[in-house]
């Protein structure tokens, strides 16, 4: 394993995370304790179920009520929809005022 200091390891950050991305083993040192850095595979279901407790049947629910809401919204004529043309002309109104 490599180890670093945490200066040494902020001055190529870059360097040492794509170093951790091939496989190799590297750590950080803090204090008594080394850190390594790792690559992760990171699935949506799984990231929901770490993050906020989520289970893949609580994602699929929500996102079933997230259709229904925007096509709600969408026959109410509630929703914006904007192209970079119209951000630009928001951006100007907020700036001049």
């Amino acid at each position: 394993m490599k180890t670093l200091t945490i200066t040494d390891a902020k001055k190529n950050l870059g360097k040492w995370l794509q170093a951790a991305a091939r496989g190799e083993n590297i750590g950080i040192i803090s204090g008594a304790d080394v850190i390594a850095l790792r690559k992760v595979e990171v699935e949506s279901t799984d990231y929901a179920l770490r993050e906020y407790g989520l289970t893949p049947e609580d994602v699929a629910e929500y996102e079933q009520k997230a259709v229904v809401e925007h096509e709600r919204l969408k026959k109410a004529g509630k929703l914006e929809y904007l192209t970079v043309e119209h951000l630009r002309q928001k951006r100007e109104k907020t700036t001049r005022h």
